[in-house]
């Protein structure tokens, strides 16, 4: 658990330093950015459909569903911590989309009256739920609970890019920011069961892990090599860029937003039958 927090603080740091606080990272954030427009027509009802799902008081119903799952399973503390968690998360996402500063390179002129907008809170609404779903529901549905879960928060992820909400690295940094948060309630868990916990390796889960790390892998792959062929194009204002440029950094923005969230979903999920274990005597 202390691993998988400090891996997924440094990654949201670099993201940070990268996407917003470099004129060559926001320059590649907004050329996928841009690329939105090319068949949006087609994706706007999905996307709007998904997206207005994503609110507070979703979220309040939600971490209510989470937490009388848990109850229902007799677990207090779990419910306590699942309940933290989803705060936590969404408190940080919050106070840094606030204080954070993003200077002003002129790559985007359209949106600096925005402001900063790192991380999404809409990302982190949505990857928050399905943590904690995957951390309360019974050991035998947390493979199929993962799985689903993060095609549903890669889907909404990248709704909120194709809706022109936010950047891609608004995305990842929110994806980031729940990892970091969950990983820390799995070490308030693991310290409080102590020796008490007892532990099935059949709930696991390998083949579920094996599948969503696959993906990352494939999918952070497919975004790097469109990235670095976009960052030997993009010297011309954004505007300017052709086609095929533009579709190639949504498509690879689209598919870095997947992987992160497929990676932090199957390094959760892991850990999840030691972290939330079968029996505490």
């Amino acid at each position: 658990m202390v691993l998988l927090g400090l891996a997924n603080a440094l990654c949201l740091v670099a993201v940070w330093r990268f996407f917003v606080r470099s004129e060559r990272g926001q320059l590649l954030d907004t050329v996928a950015l841009e690329g939105n427009a090319i068949g949006q027509d087609r994706v706007d009802g999905l996307a709007n459909t998904v997206l207005n799902a994503v609110s507070l008081a979703s979220l309040a119903v939600a971490t209510i569903v989470v937490a009388v799952i848990a109850l229902a399973r007799g677990r207090v503390l779990l419910t306590l911590v699942v309940t933290a968690f989803v705060a936590t998360a969404n408190v940080v996402t919050q106070v840094l989309k606030q204080g954070l500063y993003r200077p002003d390179f002129g790559v985007d002129p359209e949106r600096v009256t925005a402001g900063n907008s790192f991380p999404s809170g809409h990302a982190t609404v949505a990857m928050s739920v399905v943590i904690a779903l995957v951390l309360v529901v019974p050991p035998r549905l947390r493979g199929i609970v993962a799985i689903l879960g993060a095609v549903y928060a890669a889907v909404a992820g990248v709704a909120t890019m194709s809706l022109g909400w936010h950047r891609p690295s608004d995305v990842a940094g929110a994806v980031l920011i729940v990892g970091g948060c969950v990983a820390l309630a799995g070490l308030l868990l693991v310290l409080a069961h102590g020796r008490e916990a007892r532990v099935k390796a059949d709930d696991a889960h390998p083949f579920a892990v094996t599948l969503l790390m696959i993906a990352a892998v494939v999918l952070l792959l497919a975004a790097a090599g469109a990235f670095w062929r976009v960052n030997g194009v993009a010297t011309t204002p954004v505007d300017e860029l052709p086609r095929d440029t533009l579709l190639t950094a949504y498509l690879g923005a689209a598919a870095g937003i997947a992987g992160i969230v497929s990676a932090v979903t199957g390094l959760t999920l892991a850990a999840m039958h030691r972290v939330v274990p079968w029996r505490i005597s």
